[in-house]
């Protein structure tokens, strides 16, 4: 147990005083961690929320504003269509999504805005062809020396 502050004395001047009696008396040698660096993500202000974080970060998780992880749904959408073994596969992922950016558009959340509009489902499905089409000549065996 420490000793009281005696009445008089700056708290600042006691607080010092007594952290240079416990290193002369060797209290902070050998402590857990020494010479080793802080763990990644230690911030010195507090935040009330550092445990929800740091198990948000040991679990690989997330969480985004609405309008972000749209725009990150939608980017998984184009490469999932042009990915797609079939046009009406192709169709159904980008209608699908465009849904949702139109929804997202004329009911804004809060948050960043989305600066995305939906896609033109015949321009992907032109994309989508030429790049069959790129792909398909790369493997016909033309390449074959």
């Amino acid at each position: 147990m420490t000793e009281r502050k005696p009445p008089g004395v700056p708290f600042e001047s006691w607080v010092d005083k007594q952290i240079r009696d416990a290193e002369r008396r060797g209290e902070f040698d050998r402590l857990p961690g020494a010479g080793r660096p802080l763990p990644p993500g230690t911030d010195t202000t507090y935040d009330e929320l550092w445990w929800i974080k740091r198990k948000m970060a040991r679990e690989g998780l997330s969480v985004l504003p609405p309008t972000l992880a749209l725009r990150k749904e939608a980017e998984d959408a184009l490469s999932a269509a042009f990915a797609a073994p079939t046009e009406r596969i192709v169709r159904k992922i980008i209608t699908d999504v465009n849904v949702k950016l139109r929804e997202m558009m004329f009911k804004p959340p809060p948050g960043p805005p989305l600066g995305m509009k939906p896609y033109d489902v015949e321009d992907v499905v032109r994309l989508w062809r030429e790049r069959r089409a790129d792909t398909r000549a790369q493997g016909d065996g033309s390449d074959v020396q």
